[in-house]
């Protein structure tokens, strides 16, 4: 096997403060650190001119789970507002302790909700899909014992 595992997922957002109170302070990921980035390197890598970033790196409870959060300075991302049923990367998924609590803490600060958590099938997890900020689908999934 090539892999040795998944290492990270990279979103990158128009609004670093926003997307700290939404994954940080809202959800409870973890600041693992914070870098920026500018030079030949990073437009090496990026196929770019001039790139200047900033990367804030966030862990799950059990670390296990990175999300690097990354903002351009110097130019706005291109948005294109995805939907669950077209090619290519659709959500990040995230794994809760309580997904009905969870589910009301969210509405109550007006996140918005493709459903209510519903009952898997086969009666082992509880799911629901939600937006953040930005408009990137996040699938909320309970696991039942």
């Amino acid at each position: 096997m090539l892999i040795k595992n998944i290492r990270h997922l990279g979103l990158v957002v128009t609004d670093m403060e926003k997307a700290l109170k939404f994954y940080h302070e809202l959800l409870g990921l973890k600041i693992q650190g914070e870098t920026e980035e500018e030079g030949l390197f990073i437009d090496t890598l990026l196929k770019q001119k001039n790139s200047k970033l900033k990367t804030i790196k966030l862990s799950s409870e059990d670390n296990a789970t990175r999300l690097e959060l990354i903002s351009y300075e110097n130019k706005l991302p291109s948005y294109n507002k995805k939907q669950l049923d077209q090619s290519g990367l659709t959500h990040i998924s995230l794994t809760v302790h309580n997904l009905d609590e969870t589910y009301s803490i969210l509405k109550e600060r007006g996140i918005e909700f493709n459903c209510p958590p519903t009952l898997s099938v086969n009666q082992n997890l509880k799911v629901t899909f939600c937006r953040d900020f930005e408009g990137n689908f996040l699938e909320l999934t309970e696991e039942i014992p």
